[in-house]
């Protein structure tokens, strides 16, 4: 079974999309429309801005978004998914892939989550911090222990935790990691406590927008970040989106029951190959694999 799987923040690159917008009409009016829709040349920014103007949160999330997307359209009868999954940002590309949000609906939702969010960081300083080495129960057992606020963010694959809160909660608790046994425990270079207690003003905004948006039966079953199992009722999936923002990114959970409800080919749409490199250390055995274009 075909599972196609999609990247969040963090896989830009100058010049994504381009390659889609100069060869591909169906594509070049989607880009168009998003310029539109956003009320910006969002396309000036991805295909020939700098590295800097990419990272700005209201730029980053609808460009991933409209990357992995357009080129799941482009892909035609070739993109066939028996489910899908998405990382964080890239569970909404995957609804709008597998037929739960239109394209419009989707990138809306995505600029608002990423300006709630934007709001949301500068409310007050925090950040993330990766983990590596140690196990996910230690992990969360540290969490607890360190005053303020400061949880498990995401489960990146086994070894790979990144928690999220307080800027002095997260040093703390970083150094109580190392001591503990982890092989690193690195502040990460982030605007904000993603995924943390921290995003409940974003979680709120988010909620309201999710609720005034129409989403349809999803067409294959998504894993979502928040439940992890496979989802298909449009009410579930709305609920398991409001509750992302402030909710863990069980990202090796979902992997697992991907494969054990039968996925073989694991393929990442979208920019870069991260996806590919964790569901390898999920399971050595899954096989993974960029879309491609004929």
């Amino acid at each position: 079974m075909n599972a196609y799987i999609f990247p969040g923040q963090g896989a830009q690159f100058v010049g994504m999309g381009l390659d889609l917008y100069e060869k591909y009409p169906v594509a070049q009016e989607l880009f168009e429309d998003a310029n539109e829709i956003l009320g910006f040349p969002i396309t000036d920014t991805m295909f020939e801005g700098t590295p800097e103007d990419l990272k700005q949160t209201k730029v980053t999330q609808p460009a991933i978004f409209l990357h992995s997307v357009i080129l799941s359209k482009v892909m035609g009868d070739a993109f066939q998914p028996d489910m899908v999954a998405g990382h964080s940002l890239g569970e909404f590309s995957a609804l709008v892939a597998n037929g739960a949000l239109n394209f419009e609906d989707g990138l809306k939702l995505v600029s608002q989550r990423a300006m709630a969010m934007q709001k949301a960081c500068e409310l007050q300083p925090s950040t993330m911090a990766a983990v590596l080495n140690l196990a996910d129960d230690v992990v969360e057992r540290i969490c607890d222990e360190t005053p303020g606020i400061v949880v498990a963010a995401n489960y990146n694959c086994p070894g790979q935790l990144v928690i999220s809160g307080e800027v002095p909660a997260i040093e703390a608790a970083c150094e109580k990691m190392k001591e503990a046994g982890a092989r690193r425990a690195l502040v990460l270079p982030v605007g904000g406590a993603f995924h943390s207690p921290l995003m409940e003003p974003a979680r709120e905004e988010l909620a309201n927008a999710i609720e005034n948006t129409h989403f349809e039966a999803a067409k294959c079953p998504i894993y979502q970040n928040v439940s992890t199992t496979a989802v298909l009722n449009s009410d579930d999936i709305k609920n398991n989106l409001i509750s992302q923002l402030t909710a863990p990114v069980k990202w090796t959970q979902s992997v697992q029951n991907m494969i054990k409800d039968g996925a073989t080919l694991f393929t990442e749409v979208g920019p870069g190959r991260v996806l590919q490199g964790l569901v390898r250390k999920i399971n050595a055995e899954a096989e993974t694999t960029s879309a491609t274009l004929t």
